[in-house]
C-alpha cells in the first residue's frame, strides 16, 4: 500500500482523491470512492445550502469513511454554504472556482480541513499563508477551468515553494500517473475524468459514452478571450466558439453552469460542454469506482517494481 503523510492526515488508505465535479460527483460516487479507501468529493458547485446539506446527509448514509465537499467561493450562496459544511462537520472542503481568501479563515475557525485548488506557485504560497492544510495543484491538462502551466512543470515548483502537502491534478488517470506525481513530490493525486466513466457517477449515459469514444487529442480549450479558459471535448459547438474567439467576437454568454448541465445532466453532448481532461484517452471502459481505485493502486505498485528492476539492471 502506498501510504503518504497526507493519507494519514485525511484518514484514507490510498493517495487518490476523486475530483469534486459539479453535477457528476453525487453521494453514490463519493461514498463508493471513500469506501474503496480513497477520498470521495461531493460536487456541491453553486448549489444552495439546503441541497448541500442533503448531499452530505445522503453521503453519510452510504459511508462512514472521510469525504470532501467541493464548493465555489464565488457562489451566490457561499456564506450559507460555509455555515452548512461547518455545522455538518464536513471532514474536508475543497475550494475551487473563485478567490477563496474570505472562505479559508471561516472554515479553519470551524475546524474544517481545507484544500484549495491552485494553478500557480503564487496562489499556492498565498493559500499556505492563509492556513490551507494542503493545496491541489492543477495543471492545464485538466478538464474544465484550467491554468497555463502543465502538471509536470507546475507540481515540482509548488512542492519547492510550500511546506504543506501538495496534491497533483491534471492528466492523471492511472497508476503510472500516480507514481509520476509522487516522484514530482506530490503526496496524492486528484482524479476527475477517469471517475466520470464509473457506474456510480451521476453523468448522463451519453456524456459517459462520448468520453469513452474520445482520444487524448480530442480536447480543445475555449474561453481564453474571457480570461477563464475551459477544456472540453471537441464538438461542433466548441469549434463554433473557437471561430468566434478567433474573429474577436464576444463569447461570454456561452460560459456558466448551464452548458455543463446541458451535456452532463440532459445528455445533449453536442449543445453542451463535455468537460474532460487530456487523460480521457486513457479511459477505455466503464468500471465501478472501487475498481478504478484498486486498478490505480495495483498499477502504481507494478510501475514502481518495474522501475526498480529497470534501474537495477
Amino acid at each position: 500500500m502506498l501510504g503518504t503523510p497526507v493519507c494519514d492526515f485525511l484518514g484514507i488508505r490510498c493517495p487518490i482523491i476523486q475530483g469534486g465535479m459539479a453535477y457528476l460527483a453525487g453521494p453514490e460516487l463519493v461514498a463508493a470512492v471513500s469506501n474503496a479507501g480513497a477520498l470521495g468529493t461531493l460536487g456541491a458547485g453553486y448549489l444552495p445550502p439546503d441541497w448541500v446539506e442533503e448531499l452530505i446527509s445522503r453521503t453519510r448514509a452510504l459511508t462512514d469513511r472521510p469525504f470532501a465537499v467541493n464548493i465555489m467561493p464565488h457562489s451566490p450562496h457561499i456564506e450559507a454554504v460555509l455555515e452548512v459544511v461547518i455545522e455538518e462537520k464536513a471532514p474536508v472542503v475543497a475550494l475551487g472556482g473563485g478567490d477563496p481568501t474570505q472562505c479559508l479563515p471561516v472554515l479553519k475557525a470551524g475546524q474544517v480541513k481545507v484544500m484549495p485548488v491552485v494553478s500557480s506557485v503564487a496562489a499556492a504560497r498565498r493559500m499556505e499563508q492563509l492556513g490551507a492544510d494542503a493545496v491541489v495543484v492543477e495543471g492545464m491538462e485538466s478538464g474544465g477551468h484550467i491554468g497555463d502551466v502543465t502538471t509536470m512543470a507546475l507540481v515540482p515548483q509548488v512542492v519547492d515553494a510550500v511546506r504543506i502537502p501538495v496534491i497533483a491534478a491534471g492528466g492523471i488517470a492511472d497508476g503510472r500517473g500516480l507514481v509520476a506525481a509522487l516522484a514530482l513530490g506530490a503526496q496524492a493525486v486528484q482524479v476527475g475524468t477517469r471517475f466520470v466513466c464509473t457506474r456510480e457517477c451521476a453523468a448522463h449515459p451519453r456524456f459517459k459514452e462520448r468520453m469513452l469514444e474520445a482520444g487524448g487529442s480530442d480536447t480543445r480549450v475555449i474561453g481564453r478571450s474571457t480570461g477563464r479558459p475551459v477544456r472540453c471535448l471537441d464538438t461542433e459547438l466548441i469549434r463554433q466558439i473557437l471561430e468566434m474567439e478567433k474573429g474577436g467576437q464576444t463569447v461570454d454568454h456561452y460560459f456558466g453552469a448551464g452548458k455543463l448541465h446541458t451535456a452532463a445532466v440532459e445528455g445533449n453532448v453536442e449543445d453542451g460542454f463535455v468537460m474532460a481532461g487530456q487523460a480521457v484517452g486513457l479511459v477505455r471502459e466503464m468500471m465501478t469506482a472501487e475498481e478504478v481505485v484498486q486498478q490505480m493502486m495495483n498499477e502504481a505498485e507494478m510501475t514502481i517494481n518495474a522501475l526498480t528492476r529497470r534501474l537495477a539492471s
